[in-house]
């Protein structure tokens, strides 16, 4: 079963792009919000799209998509073990 969704040929035409660029963009932006907001895995994304996981996550990257959501307290632990290590390792 699949879902089809049309778009006016004036948007194709407008955006310069052939039909089938235009699928695979609009199907990604899709598939990158569904996985930005939880709703899907990264390893259904990938199996939709008919690619490796790593290459969905390339793609998600590559268009604006957040791959990795640290926590804002997370983010932080992570900067300041980096900068740990980045001491240690000029201090050798």
């Amino acid at each position: 079963m699949g879902i089809n969704v049309v778009f006016p040929e004036e948007l194709l035409i407008a955006l310069k792009m052939e039909p089938e660029t235009f699928r695979k963009q609009a199907l990604v932006y899709t598939l990158g919000k569904l996985y930005e907001t939880g709703q899907i895995s990264g390893g259904l994304g990938a199996q939709i799209l008919g690619c490796a996981r790593w290459e969905f996550y390339r793609l998600l990257s590559e268009n604006g998509f957040a791959v990795i959501d640290y926590p804002p307290e997370d983010l932080e632990q992570e900067a300041e073990t980096s900068r740990q290590l980045a001491e240690r390792i000029r201090s050798r």
